[in-house]
């Protein structure tokens, strides 16, 4: 969308002041129709000359009487600015004049912040979110259950209509209160919808900044004022700048030094806090590059763990010197019972092969048993074999006769 260039979607549509290169930020401005073309021009050449560019809302007439066509313009804001930061990121300032906030800005915070009932938006949008840095309120916010068909429907130039004619004043309070029993209805049904909506982008993290005036009809200060309180209560930075004798949008025209030192000031402060949130984003995407690689670090270790005890598993499963028998599926199939059953046999007898003896014609076993075993007995043959439970025993066998002979022998012994 060209600078200077009205779109044609939802109507008064376009950027203002576009400078690619040298921009410092982006100023959207929400404005309703009630606000003069060359007035509004006043505006972008402001913040133009701060070196921000300016995106333009100047929202038709019904735009404030119906959020559908609210809705419709927020989106393409949105979309506006999807396009321009993923070129460049950069500090965006809310801008809302008059009735502004109600013909589309309050429907662009509730899009951001998801609370509009049945409705999904794009993940895109966070990157709007955290360019955000900043809202003003010029004249606003108004209040649209008071006086609405006779302060906005009517042109300004009906009002001011010279002299004391019934018919002039007849007509007036006519579209005006037909206009009021059309739409006021409707109106108090949204009231806290749009209240509801201004108060929560407090959850932006933005500071505000208000101007407003004691003789302003439009926007009252005790409703502008409720309204900065409000903002504080909910922990908004709020910067009230009250302009004695200025009317409705005429702060500007009637304070222009004042009003310049005000928004210059406060747009420094929206380009140092979208500074510490670049800041702190790198910060964090370096955390958690850093944590990526800890956790990439760890798990390859616990693989080289596992891998190192499996080897030694089979280590010692292999090895024979180990006396340690893993089972074997094979095991348990029919056809090769028997075999087990002699291989554990085997196993068995390595172990119990070359217990440890003593023998009865050593030194040793003379002093045990106090006496002298002669190795050679006639008729009589006494082995020692081992031990049983630690003690010794003997195995005697005689050389006993036929078995058709019956007698018994004493030992010469």
């Amino acid at each position: 969308m060209s600078a200077g260039a009205a779109s044609d979607r939802g109507g008064g549509i376009y950027w203002g002041q576009k400078e690619v290169s040298d921009s410092k930020g982006i100023a959207v401005i929400f404005a309703w129709v009630s606000i003069p073309e060359r007035h509004l021009k006043s505006y972008v050449n402001l913040y133009a000359s701060l070196g921000w560019n300016s995106l333009v809302c100047h929202a038709h007439f019904l735009h404030a009487f119906y959020p559908e066509r609210a809705m419709s313009s927020a989106f393409d804001i949105l979309n506006e600015l999807v396009e321009e930061l993923r070129i460049k990121p950069c500090p965006v300032v809310f801008v809302g004049l008059s009735a502004g906030t109600k013909a589309c800005m309050y429907k662009v915070f509730q899009i951001i912040e998801g609370i509009c009932e049945g409705q999904l938006y794009p993940g895109e949008y966070r990157l709007v979110r955290k360019c955000i840095t900043g809202h003003i309120y010029d004249s606003g916010p108004v209040d649209f259950t008071t006086d609405l068909g006779t302060h906005y429907a009517l042109h300004p130039t009906i009002l001011k209509v010279p002299g004391s004619s019934k018919l002039v004043s007849w007509v007036a309070k006519g579209i005006a209160s037909g206009l009021d029993a059309l739409y006021l209805t409707r109106f108090e049904s949204q009231w806290a919808e749009y209240w509801q909506a201004l108060y929560s982008s407090v959850n932006l993290g933005a500071p505000f900044l208000i101007l407003c005036s004691d003789k302003d009809d439009l926007a009252p200060y005790h409703v502008v004022c409720t309204f900065s309180q409000r903002l504080q209560e909910f922990g908004g930075d709020v910067k009230l700048v009250k302009l004695n004798g200025s009317p409705h949008l005429g702060h500007y025209k009637n304070y222009p030094i004042q009003y310049r030192s005000s928004v210059t000031h406060f747009l420094g402060k929206a380009a140092l806090i979208f500074s510490q949130r670049i800041q702190k984003l790198e910060w964090e995407m370096t955390s958690m590059e850093g944590m990526h690689d800890e956790i990439s670090e760890l798990i390859c270790d616990l693989q080289k763990a596992a891998v190192n005890s499996n080897e030694s598993l089979r280590r010692v499963a292999v090895e024979p010197s180990d006396h340690f028998f893993l089972p074997s599926s094979a095991e348990n199939q029919n056809g090769t019972d028997s075999g087990s059953l002699q291989d554990e046999q085997k196993e068995r007898s390595l172990c119990l092969s070359n217990p440890p003896s003593l023998s009865a014609h050593s030194v040793l076993g003379k002093v045990l048993f106090d006496v002298c075993v002669p190795k050679n007995v006639d008729g009589w043959d006494i082995k020692f074999c081992g031990s049983l439970n630690g003690q010794p025993f003997a195995s005697a066998r005689r050389n006993s006769p036929p078995r058709g002979i019956k007698g018994l022998r004493r030992s010469r012994l």
